[in-house]
């Protein structure tokens, strides 16, 4: 599917065992290889978002790495 620069939009279909295939050009994007951990993220009103999986670590950096924690 064709839009704006760095936009994608692909389809899935969900197995019976509720498994979903990533497409081929999404995992060659993000560089999602077999036995990869990915992060499922969702919301009730706007559905699920599976994000790049550098965005754990700035997760845990953004929790672990605030200043001001006590014990600091």
């Amino acid at each position: 599917m064709n839009g704006p620069a760095g936009k994608y939009a692909w389809t899935v279909t969900v197995g019976e065992k509720g498994q979903i295939v990533i497409p081929k050009q999404a995992r060659e994007l993000f560089g999602i290889r077999p036995g990869d951990s990915l992060i499922l993220l969702a919301d009730e009103k706007r559905g699920l978002a599976i994000p790049p999986k550098a965005a754990f670590d700035q997760l845990a950096a953004a929790v672990f790495d605030q200043p001001g924690r006590d014990g600091e």
